[in-house]
């Protein structure tokens, strides 16, 4: 299986990864659960992957939310600094 997030939000990419994974006998079973967060974390856009690979979780839920987060919060910060940006342009930053 290989599902690379690319433009999906990490709640598009998790929802399209369970639904693969149900396909894959691998990844259905308790011993597997270790190989499944790898496999999902390996499909992140790297700049998520970095701040959840540091974290080194080790539950898939746990993993999930986290990444999601990050994707939210990153989305937020873009949309901030862009606006600051578009203000400063049109001179409204005084």
């Amino acid at each position: 299986m290989e599902l690379k997030q690319e433009n999906l939000s990490v709640a598009e990419y998790s929802a399209k990864f369970e639904a693969l994974c149900v396909f894959s006998p691998h990844y259905n079973t308790v011993e597997a659960e270790e190989d499944k967060y790898v496999k999902f974390e390996s499909g992140l856009r790297p700049d998520i992957k970095q701040l959840i690979g540091f974290s080194e979780i080790r539950d898939f839920p746990t993993l999930t939310t986290k990444a999601r987060i990050c994707d939210e919060d990153g989305k937020a910060k873009s949309s901030y600094y862009k606006a600051m940006n578009d203000r400063k342009g049109k001179g409204l930053d005084r």
